[in-house]
């Protein structure tokens, strides 16, 4: 197989399809000794993990996964916290002669408080005494802007911008930046220079090894546009591609791609198959250069490890691991000292969950058994979790039942549609902006409000209010005719949403219904307090800073005029939740769907 790679990389493509014929049978079975007297592999150990954000605790975290041991039944696992964590990649560095520890991004942003009330250092510091070898930069990580994340590699304390996030909050009242390089090929400045370097390269035993890293092109569009000013998000795979040629000609053989998007597959994140594997990195991978030996990406929050024979590429690993630090991708690599290349014959590639026991699930823990606590890494964890909980622990308000984030068939959701409330009742006076709707982003909600309902009422904290709408946009109120708020709401299904809708969450009086059918207008009917919205009326609309500046794909509502700002999201929740001896969660949906 290798050989019919090399072929297909020289041009010879017939020749290479004839390789790969030739060559079937060789990767039914073992791979063949190396020649007498030649040296033998090098082995590399990959450990990657993504979309960390931020995860230092492990309460509330679980993943499914099949049962080694019976593939018909699925095992609920304890999963997360990032102590945990480092005792894992400690003991997959002992079985390994050399390995790199690598983050497919996001490692900050929409993080919860423990790491979020102090700027994402907390999150910088574990890493660095984990020994993570570099980060692939995700789109969170220009959530701050571009100074912030440039302030979280170099190091140094954030001078204040009037934000309750403190810096510089450890032991020592210092905070020395990242002691790993973050990468990407794919975006650069208004003078055409890369904002990161493109890739790093380690040598191991002897073999140079280059790690390319890319985020996803559509960043400008998932962040607050202000935060990437003046910055190019290119193609993933063009990036990759040139940087790539760059490195062949420095004769580097071995190239891992680190890239920040994703996809999602059918089954299990250990099948080598990948069943109806689909999502843009998959589309990403079958355009890169064939010189490309592994693809580590994120994104998505989905689980895989595939082997995937992409064009010219056959048996390709491409890998994702969930998301918050509940799982790594182990891929193990073998180096050909004489070419130094990757013997992609000798791949091998598996997901392995962080194992915590906080499950319950005494089946999951006998087969993925507990992992203790890292004590140096614990003990950051602990420093920084001490210095949030007075914050974090003090009650706001109580609920009824669970506010979570499961969709109607129209696609709202209790949490959004609660979240919508409390913004709409934050900016409704005259003098806060006079607000009659809001709407609020599906993506800026990344935890529910539970409740048992067996214990409900239940206690909300600051930290379950944080937990749920962790980006700290401020709302910002504005003037929009019916027809900018109609389209607005077409944006929901078209351009980057035209794949998979994102339906916005309205707050109480505002309801449209909306069919799949592309064909004409999606939206059937709106109406405000039972009103047809009216094209040529005027609207007073509350949204966060983030729509506000057409984030998401809402384009529409960077047209709206008469702005006015307002309080934080979370602080608009965090008051609604305390005007009532007990909230009750919205539970009839706004939104319907027609067909």
């Amino acid at each position: 197989m290798d050989a019919a790679r090399h072929l297909w990389r020289r041009g010879g493509r017939a020749a290479a399809l004839a390789a790969l014929l030739a060559g079937l049978a060789a990767c039914a079975g073992p791979a063949a000794p190396p020649p007498a007297g030649a040296a033998p592999p090098v082995a590399l150990r990959v450990i990657a993990f993504n979309d960390f954000h931020g995860q230092l605790e492990p309460a509330g975290l679980a993943l499914r996964v099949r049962d080694p041991a019976d593939a018909s039944r699925t095992l609920q696992v304890g999963a997360g916290g990032v102590a945990q964590l480092a005792t894992l990649v400690k003991r997959l560095r002992a079985e390994a002669p050399h390995a790199v520890v690598v983050s497919s991004g996001d490692l900050v942003g929409a993080s919860p408080l423990s790491s979020a009330l102090f700027r994402d250092e907390p999150t910088i510091e574990v890493m660095n005494a984990i020994g993570v070898d570099l980060n692939a930069v995700g789109n969170h990580e220009f959530d701050r802007g571009t100074a912030e994340l440039e302030r979280l590699v170099r190091g140094g304390c954030h001078s204040g911008d009037g934000s309750p996030a403190a810096s510089c909050a450890g032991p020592d009242a210092r905070f020395a930046g990242a002691r790993f390089p973050f990468v990407a090929a794919n975006v650069r400045r208004a003078d055409g220079t890369l904002l990161l370097p493109a890739s790093v390269v380690r040598e191991v035993g002897g073999v140079r090894v280059a790690f390319v890293g890319a985020v996803l092109r559509a960043t400008p569009t998932v962040v607050v546009p202000s935060g990437v000013a003046g910055l190019r998000f290119e193609d993933e795979a063009d990036a990759i591609n040139r940087e790539v040629a760059a490195l062949k000609a420095r004769g580097i053989e071995a190239i891992v791609a680190v890239i920040h998007e994703g996809g999602a597959i059918d089954g299990d994140w250990n099948d080598p198959a990948c069943p109806r594997a689909r999502g843009p990195i998959f589309a990403i991978v079958d355009r890169l250069r064939p010189e490309v030996d592994a693809v580590l990406s994120g994104h998505s929050h989905q689980g895989y490890a595939c082997l995937r024979d992409a064009p010219g590429n056959p048996r390709l690993p491409v890998v994702q691991a969930y998301a918050n630090g509940r799982g790594v991708s182990v891929l193990d690599l073998a180096l050909d000292p004489a070419s130094g290349d990757v013997i992609r014959a000798r791949t091998r590639v598996r997901n392995v969950p962080v194992a915590n026991g906080l499950a319950g699930d005494r089946a999951a823990d006998a087969t993925f058994p507990p992992l203790p606590p890292d004590p140096a890494v614990g003990a950051i964890v602990a420093h920084y979790a001490a210095r949030a909980r007075p914050l974090a622990d003090r009650p706001v308000g109580r609920i009824a039942g669970a506010a979570t984030r499961d969709a109607s068939a129209g696609g709202d959701t209790a949490l959004g549609r609660l979240v919508a409330d409390a913004q709409l009742a934050a900016t409704r006076a005259p003098e806060r902006g006079g607000a009659r709707i809001a709407l609020t982003n599906p993506g800026g909600m990344r935890a529910d409000l539970r409740c048992d309902a067996a214990a409900a009422p239940c206690t909300v904290r600051v930290a379950d209010a944080f937990a749920a709408q962790p980006f700290g946009n401020g709302l910002v109120v504005m003037t929009l005719t019916g027809a900018q708020l109609l389209a607005a709401l077409e944006q929901q299904f078209a351009g980057i949403n035209a794949a998979r809708p994102r339906v916005l969450q309205p707050s109480a009086g505002f309801e449209w219904a909306w069919r799949a059918s592309a064909s004409g207008p999606r939206i059937v009917e709106a109406r405000l307090d039972g009103v047809p919205i009216d094209a040529a009326a005027r609207y007073r609309v509350a949204v966060n800073a983030f729509l506000a500046e057409g984030g998401d794909g809402f384009e529409a509502f960077r047209e709206g005029t008469d702005r006015l700002g307002g309080p934080l999201d979370v602080d608009a929740l965090v008051a609604w939740l305390g005007a009532a001896a007990v909230v009750e969660p919205p539970a009839r949906a706004r939104v319907r769907r027609v067909d």
